[in-house]
């Protein structure tokens, strides 16, 4: 029967991401040094033998964790950048696109804060991965948007790694100076409405800034939060037993 040819492999594959999603916890958790084998598998409900045989190492299934999720952060990333959308349209959605990741992508966050602080200690080994596979490819492509929106006159005239870092740039800071914010506000810039009214804002602000048009900008960034609505994100407490996402 073919179906029963095609179990093995489809158990084999099963417990292969069973055991890549039980790593991706455990790496981004503790990092590669503090990470438990023992864990991994008892996390995945398999034999630890099993982790070698897939992965041959404890290295090597880091290496196949970090690929894993460099996989989808591309692969959405790449998306948002479509050649079919205007150019315009490509970077807003970059810059939503961009927010959800580190709103909702922990994982990824962890292990790529973890492979530059390893980098500077001469230690990393995924890093130039996720440059090539997930960076490199994005850059340039934002980049070709950015020309392609000042070449057609839609985006004002500026150097294109300028609008990078103010997309771009912009989210991180958000999220990096939350604990400092949360002392200098009124309000805490990590509740759930305070993050819907970030996102929203920052592109907001694209709009209005890069746009030639803003009128047109401001149509657009419109279209393009209804298209992409605010993603679900887990409940984390911080010490003090607070909520925030």
């Amino acid at each position: 029967m073919p179906g029963t040819d095609q179990n093995p492999n489809r158990r084999a594959e099963q417990t292969r991401k069973a055991i890549l999603r039980a790593a991706i916890r455990e790496f981004s958790t503790h990092g590669l040094a503090g990470a438990r084998t023992d864990t991994i598998a008892e996390s995945a409900k398999v034999n630890k033998a099993l982790l070698y045989y897939y992965f041959k190492s404890k290295h090597g299934l880091y290496a196949a964790a970090v690929e894993e999720v460099s996989s989808v952060v591309a692969e959405r990333a790449l998306a948002a950048l479509d050649p079919k959308l205007g150019a315009g349209e490509r970077l807003l959605r970059t810059a939503l696109s961009h927010f959800d990741r580190i709103l909702t992508q922990r994982d990824f966050q962890s292990l790529m804060q973890q492979e530059m602080v390893r980098m500077r200690r001469g230690e990393s080994e995924a890093l130039p991965s996720m440059v090539e596979n997930v960076f490199r490819p994005v850059l340039s492509k934002l980049k070709q948007a950015v020309d392609d929106g000042i070449e057609s006159g839609e985006l004002c005239p500026v150097d294109w790694l300028q609008v990078v870092y103010s997309a771009l740039g912009a989210n991180v800071f958000f999220f990096l100076s939350a604990p400092m914010m949360r002392l200098l506000l009124p309000f805490d810039p990590m509740s759930p409405a305070a993050i819907e009214f970030r996102r929203k804002a920052a592109v907001q602000y694209l709009g209005n800034a890069l746009f030639v048009d803003r009128a047109h900008g401001a149509r657009l960034v419109k279209r393009v939060l209804a298209d992409m609505p605010m993603p679900k994100a887990r409940l984390l407490h911080d010490r003090a037993g607070r909520k925030f996402l």
